[in-house]
């Protein structure tokens, strides 16, 4: 018996050691956030987990902005708060691409139709003849009918700054394009807090943008690149299940 005592008391302080050594430990981990920060960094690094557009190391986020829909209705970044949304620059008078690219939207908003906090910000690069009444017959033409999907018009010099800087997605005029204006025709993905955010590359590495001006059903392009609405399709949905 007293061999079997001798062993509960060492056993015991082992317990005691480990304590006073370990546990100050554990809790300034918990207090500095450390094992917070290693579990979202893991979930960063999930796959299925769509990434975060960065700039100087830090989370892109889109930039505060006020314009007018095509209800003439003041609209500003606040309203899409709390909401997953695309972003994208076009003008209505465009020969090109932006009859695909909203074509492709309003297959967007048909599919997400019963999701409140799905939502479409769509900036004219032409607001001088894009008026709120020229985007509300545009919206009609289009079978725009969310009540989230807004139709933006302002001042020239603030759209292209939150394109070209806010965004980096390249918006110019340009007299010798059709319609006389240059733009991308790609899509910015947004999510609930406001960051742009997109799903990764075979690599590992952000896409960024997703291509707006190849139609599921076209495939591919002249140039050979894929469409990728059908992948938008599935990160606004992992999206809006955060």
């Amino acid at each position: 018996m007293q061999k079997k005592n001798y062993t509960y008391i060492w056993v015991s302080l082992v317990v005691l050691v480990f304590g006073i050594i370990f546990i100050p430990r554990i809790v300034d981990r918990i207090k500095g956030s450390d094992i917070v920060e290693n579990d979202r960094m893991s979930k960063e690094n999930d796959p299925d987990v769509l990434a975060y557009v960065m700039r100087n190391g830090e989370r892109r986020k889109v930039p505060p902005f006020a314009f007018r829909n095509q209800d003439s209705l003041l609209i500003t970044n606040e309203d899409y708060k709390g909401k997953v949304y695309i972003a994208e620059f076009f003008f209505t008078s465009c020969p090109s691409i932006c009859p695909i690219m909203n074509r492709n939207l309003v297959s967007l908003q048909d599919q997400f139709r019963e999701y409140e906090e799905f939502g479409v910000a769509s900036f004219t690069i032409n607001p001088e003849y894009d008026t709120p009444t020229v985007l509300k017959a545009y919206a009609e033409q289009y079978g725009i009918t969310d009540m989230d999907w807004h139709l933006l018009t302002g001042d020239r010099e603030e759209i292209y700054k939150l394109a070209n800087e806010g965004f980096n997605i390249f918006a110019a005029e340009a007299a010798e394009v059709p319609g006389g204006f240059e733009h991308s025709g790609l899509f910015a993905l947004i999510d609930k807090e406001g960051y742009i955010r997109s799903r990764k590359d075979k690599f590992g590495n952000p896409i960024i943008y997703y291509r707006g001006a190849i139609t599921p059903e076209q495939g591919t392009n002249d140039h050979g690149e894929t469409e990728q609405i059908t992948m938008l399709k599935e990160d606004i949905q992992k999206l809006l299940e955060e």
